[in-house]
This record gives structure tokens, C-alpha cells and sequence, in this order.
């Protein structure tokens, strides 16, 4: 099926959905329809492990009898199957309790301009060419050092897809998407012991991909750079949370800001909206509609047009993370954040991630984070972690088995820079992240 059909198949299901919803007393329905394929190979020491196709389709409506709600789901499109999904979510509406805050978002914030953001660029990626790549990627780093002694595998995943979305409103928005990777684990041996890491890239674009060669060959470089670890006596001492993994500190910020985090009152930044939270330099924004941002988008998943905001500014949290239902619990607007934020974004400074080692002079590299230590209710921190111990401005050795931990509003008030290596892997944006104290645990 062409990609145009195959939009029009799923606008159709939608329509119907609606149209059969209102027939059947609905005072309001919406309705999100999905077609989305691809291909996922894994090899693993020359060998192919894992090959995957998917081709899939599915359905949710959730309909409104007044200010009652309920919600149905199908894979099958089929007239008859979509007429018994949606009486399906009609009889449960009809015994479920009023919300009074339940409902479409407001038909007036409803996108009405749908911009091409490159969303869509599918790879015509054989399965043979895909083992190929996995295999070579693999070899790459296998063959990078004589120390790099196994292997958990390589990967390349690919997926494009296509979804409508479409509510009682007079709403109807559609989005084609396309996502791939590649991807690469190692292990590296020595007289101390055995080290494990990883590299990786993803982007909308194939022709944006890192080559399975250049791969394979940083997921070694990753891997040896970890012989040979000492460890690192309990104190406290700043930290470096680089750029890879620096995306999780803003997602525990995302976490305690979201609507329901606000209206439940179990955030550690429970009514800080005004209120500084970060250092005057610190600019958090969201862009949504960056060309082939793995973020973007047009419309929530509610339909409201989204559009680039301030989050924090000058160190001062500007608005909290909404969709309508939270919205309208907390008496606010929605921010056009049902389904997540669109390429967050935390402004970098001017140093370079090596200029950032200088300037913190002595301390730990955080590079990987293990386990879920935060707590977002009490602001509690505490992660186990692997990194590097910089003295000079330089780093020395590697460590590991320690844990560090602190509280998540002193960690955020303790930024002092963020480098200008930005990580675009994902839909947080940020260089690495240096804060200027911690309680680093290790063996003595």
C-alpha cells in the first residue's frame, strides 16, 4: 500500500470512529490511528541473534458521554471491529464516575497550521544490508585493540510510520515519522579484570547516522577507556555529569514540574512557579519544531498546536509541564504537553568539555548512572555510577563502584557551567553539566 493510501486508510478509521461515537450518544470523541514497520537486526560475534520485522497497526478512541469517560482500543480496522471497539468504550462510559476536569482540550488552541518539520525520511535498508552494516559495525570495534576481547552485539533498527489524529473539534492532524539506529556493546579485558561500554546513534535521517565503522570503533574507545578502574575514597567533591548521560538531570526537573506531579502535590518543586530553582545563567526552552528534531512536532497528542516556550528563564521556573486535564485541575492553560515535552533544550555556555575540566580543576566524571535513586516527592538523590577521577584539570584514571547523591534542588542551584558538547541523540538537548558539589561514596 502506497504511503498516501495508507494515510487515507487511517484518516478513514478515524472518521468512522467519530462519526460512530456520535451516533452513539457521545457528547465528544477523539481518536489516534497508527501504522508504523521496520526492521531490527542484532548480531553478535559475527553471528546474526535477533531479526525482527514489525508491520502495525493499531486504534484508541476515548469518547465523552458529558463529563464521563472511557476508552477502547483494536488492531483491526475493519468497519465492524472499529463499530465494536467504539460501542465497546461507549458501555463503559456510560458506568464510569463524572470528572469534571475530563474532556477534549479547547477547540480554540487546536493547531491550524501543520508545517513540514522533516519528520519523515524512511530507509529502504534490506535485511541482508542490515546484518551487513550490524556485522561490520560489530568488527570495527572488535578489531580496534587486541584488550577489546567480546562482544554483546551490534544493532541497527529502522522504522517509519504514519498516524492520524483526529477529534470532535473538527480536528484532524497527521504525521509521518521516521526514526533508525545503530548501535554497539563491547567488553574489554586486562590483568585487572573485564570492562563493559557502549555507543551508539539515532536520528530521523538514515544519512544522518554516524557510520557502523565510526560505531563500533567510539563504543571501544568507550570500553578501554574503563580498564584498569581504581577507586575513589568517600567525600564530597564536584561532579561532571557528561553530556550523555547529563539529559537526566533535566528529566527529573520535567518530572517534578508535570501537571500531575502539581496536582497530586508529590513534586519537590511543588508551587515554585516565580521562584528560582537554578543559577541566573541557566536558559531552559523547548523548541518543537526544529527541522528532523527527534522531538518535534506540530501537535500534542491532544491536538493543541505546540510552540517554542521558555521554561526556565534567568534561573526562574516560567510554567509547569500541562495537558488540558492538568491544566484545568491546577486553573491553568494547557502548555501543548500531552504525550511530553518537544526537544527540550538547556542553553550551553562557551567552554568546551575539556575547558570544563580545567575550570573544575579536581573531581569526578559521571558517565553512567545505575539504578532509580530520585525521589521526586522529596527532592532525594542517589545513583550508583562509573566515571573518571580529574586532578589538573585533566582526567587520570577510571572509577567505579561508587554511588553519588545530594538533593535535587541543591543540585540544580549548584550548576556552575554546562559545556557546549551537546548531545542531539534525543529530545533533551544539553552539554555536559558540571555541579559544584556531591557526595561521592566509595570504599573508604
Amino acid at each position: 500500500m502506497s504511503q498516501q493510501k495508507n494515510i487515507e486508510a487511517l484518516q478513514s478509521a478515524a472518521e468512522f470512529v467519530l462519526k460512530e461515537a456520535k451516533r452513539l450518544g457521545a457528547s465528544a470523541a477523539e481518536a489516534g490511528v497508527s501504522h508504523s514497520q521496520g526492521l531490527s537486526v542484532t548480531v553478535r560475534q559475527g553471528d546474526v541473534e535477533t531479526l525482527e520485522h514489525n508491520n502495525d497497526t493499531g486504534l484508541a478512541v476515548t469518547v465523552y458521554f458529558g463529563q464521563s469517560k472511557a476508552s477502547a482500543s483494536s488492531s483491526d480496522l475493519r468497519p465492524d471491529a472499529l463499530t465494536e471497539t467504539v460501542s465497546r468504550a461507549c458501555s463503559i462510559a456510560k458506568h464510569t464516575q463524572p470528572d469534571p476536569y475530563a474532556g477534549l482540550a479547547d477547540a480554540a488552541l487546536m493547531a491550524t497550521q501543520i508545517p513540514d518539520l522533516s519528520l519523515y525520511h524512511p530507509w529502504a535498508l534490506e535485511a541482508d544490508e542490515a546484518i551487513a552494516m550490524a556485522m561490520q559495525c560489530e568488527q570495527a570495534g572488535r578489531d580496534f585493540d587486541q584488550r577489546i576481547s567480546n562482544s554483546e552485539g551490534a544493532s541497527i533498527s529502522s522504522h517509519h510510520g504514519q498516524r492520524v489524529y483526529a477529534n470532535s473539534h473538527g480536528f484532524s492532524g497527521q504525521v509521518k515519522s521516521s526514526r533508525h539506529s545503530i548501535s554497539c556493546t563491547l567488553i574489554a579485558s586486562d590483568s585487572e579484570g573485564m570492562q563493559r561500554d557502549y555507543w551508539y546513534d539515532v536520528a530521523r535521517d538514515a544519512s544522518d547516522l554516524s557510520s557502523a565503522v565510526q560505531v563500533g570503533q567510539t563504543a571501544a574507545q568507550h570500553t578501554l577507556r574503563r580498564l584498569d578502574a581504581k577507586e575513589i575514597t568517600t567525600g564530597q567533591y564536584p561532579v561532571i555529569f557528561a553530556a550523555e548521560i547529563a539529559s537526566s538531570l533535566f528529566g527529573q526537573l520535567i518530572a517534578a514540574i508535570r501537571g500531575s506531579a502539581q496536582y497530586r502535590q508529590s513534586s519537590f518543586l511543588l508551587d515554585h512557579l516565580g521562584r528560582q530553582i537554578f543559577p541566573e545563567f541557566i536558559h531552559i526552552h523547548e523548541q518543537p519544531h526544529l527541522l528532523k528534531g527527534l522531538g518535534s512536532a506540530a501537535f500534542d497528542g491532544e491536538g493543541v498546536a505546540t510552540q517554542a516556550r521558555d521554561i526556565v528563564v534567568d534561573g526562574v521556573l516560567q510554567g509547569y509541564v500541562l495537558d488540558s486535564y492538568s491544566a484545568r485541575k491546577l486553573n491553568m492553560q494547557t502548555t501543548a504537553n500531552a504525550g511530553g515535552v518537544h526537544n527540550l533544550t538547556i542553553d550551553t555556555g562557551d567552554l568546551d568539555f575539556a575547558g570544563l575540566l580545567k575550570e573544575m580543576d579536581r573531581g569526578v566524571i559521571v558517565t553512567e548512572t545505575m539504578g532509580m535513586g530520585s525521589n521526586i516527592v522529596t527532592g532525594d538523590y542517589s545513583q550508583g555510577a562509573a566515571g573518571f577521577w580529574v586532578e589538573d584539570g585533566q582526567i587520570q584514571y577510571p572509577i567505579d563502584e561508587f554511588t553519588i547523591a545530594g538533593r535535587l534542588p541543591d543540585m540544580f542551584m549548584g550548576i556552575q557551567a554546562i559545556a557546549n558538547d551537546v548531545d542531539l541523540r534525543g529530545n533533551t538537548r544539553t552539554g555536559s553539566v558540571w555541579i559544584d558539589r556531591m557526595t561521592v561514596a566509595g570504599q573508604g
